[in-house]
């Protein structure tokens, strides 16, 4: 990722925004270290929540996804992923302008589902 995408993603670090009846999003960006998992060097946590504070939509790498199905799993993996209500499934981190594309283009769909 280059400087200017790096910058794009960082610059949406903490942001909070209201959309349609009580709906919301939250932006969270940070530099870490480039590792196997992180190799573009930026911690994410994009999501949209309902009314509640229940989250519907997230692409992240901020956390190791909880799968249920690994109940004895020995070591944590983290990788970019989305959750679309409770469904966790990989991310295929292409680029920064792609992350922010994909998040809107899954907000609009929750939204509509939800009739907003």
């Amino acid at each position: 990722m280059n400087d200017t995408e790096l910058q794009t993603l960082l610059d949406l670090d903490d942001l909070q925004m209201g959309i349609g009846d009580g709906y919301w999003v939250k932006f969270d960006a940070w530099p870490v270290s480039p590792n196997e998992y992180i190799p573009h060097g930026v911690r994410y946590s994009f999501t949209l929540h309902d009314k509640y504070g229940t989250r519907l939509v997230g692409f992240d790498n901020a956390h190791a996804p909880k799968i249920k199905r690994l109940k004895f799993a020995g070591k944590r993996l983290e990788w970019d992923h989305k959750h679309y209500r409770s469904v966790v499934s990989d991310y295929y981190f292409d680029s920064a302008g792609q992350l922010v594309e994909d998040f809107w283009a899954s907000v609009n769909q929750m939204l509509s589902e939800e009739g907003v």
